[in-house]
C-alpha cells in the first residue's frame, strides 16, 4: 500500500515560506485558492473580479509574509486580505448602488426587529433548484457590502463569529448585529418570491 499523504501543517508551511521556501507558499495557495475564489465571488458576484481578488490577495500575502505575526491562522489572515480586496472592487464599481439611503447607521450594538411576510406555497413547487439558487444569489448580491461580507463569512464560508470579527476588524457585537440585519434583509427580499407560512428561508440556502 502507498504511504498515506502527510498531514497538512499550516504553521510549518508558513514558517518555511517565511524562510524563503516558495514551494511551501505554493502548497498554501493550493490549499486555499478555491476557498478564496469562492469567497471573492460571493462578495463581488463577478467571476473576473473574483479571479483578480485571488491573485491580488495571494500576491499581497506573499510580499507581506514577514508581517504575518502568527497571532491567527494564516487562512484567517488571507481571508482578511481577500475581503478587503473584494470590498475595494465593489467601491470601484460606479454602478454599485447597493447601500440604501434609508439604511440607518450601524453602530455595532443595535438590534433590529421587522415584520416578515408569510409564505403560502413551497419554493420547490414554484421554482426549480436552479431558479432558487439564482434568486438567492441575487438577494445576497443586493445586500449592502458591510452586511454582505459578514453574511458570506458566517453563513456561507462558516467562519466563527470570533474569526469573522478578526477578519473584518470589528467587534463581536458588530458581527452579530450586521449578521442579524443581513438575514432580515434577505428574508424581506425573498418573501417577494416565496410565500409559505411559517417556513424558514435559510433551509434553502
Amino acid at each position: 500500500m502507498p504511504d498515506p499523504a502527510p498531514a497538512f501543517d499550516e504553521s510549518a508551511l508558513v514558517e518555511r515560506a517565511r524562510n524563503g521556501d516558495d514551494q511551501a507558499f505554493a502548497e498554501l495557495l493550493n490549499r486555499y485558492d478555491r476557498k478564496i475564489l469562492r469567497l471573492a465571488k460571493n462578495i463581488t458576484n463577478n467571476e473576473e473580479d473574483a479571479e483578480d481578488v485571488l491573485q491580488e490577495a495571494f500576491l499581497k500575502a506573499y510580499t507581506h509574509l514577514a508581517d504575518f505575526k502568527g497571532d491567527s491562522r494564516f487562512y484567517t489572515w488571507i481571508v482578511r486580505i481577500a475581503v478587503n480586496e473584494s470590498l475595494m472592487k465593489l467601491r470601484k464599481r460606479k454602478s454599485d448602488k447597493m447601500v440604501s439611503l434609508d439604511e440607518p447607521v450601524d453602530n455595532g450594538e443595535e438590534t433590529v426587529t421587522r415584520e416578515v411576510a408569510v409564505w403560502d406555497d413551497t419554493p420547490e413547487i414554484k421554482y426549480s433548484q436552479e431558479e432558487i439558487k439564482k434568486i438567492l444569489d441575487e438577494s445576497v448580491e443586493s445586500l449592502p457590502p458591510i452586511f454582505r461580507s459578514v453574511f458570506v463569512l458566517r453563513d456561507i464560508e462558516e467562519l466563527s463569529t470570533e474569526e469573522t470579527a478578526e477578519v473584518l476588524g470589528i467587534s463581536i457585537p458588530a458581527v452579530k448585529s450586521r449578521l442579524l440585519r443581513a438575514r432580515l434583509q434577505l428574508r424581506e427580499k425573498l418573501t417577494r418570491f416565496f410565500r409559505r407560512k411559517g417556513d424558514n428561508v435559510f433551509a434553502y440556502l
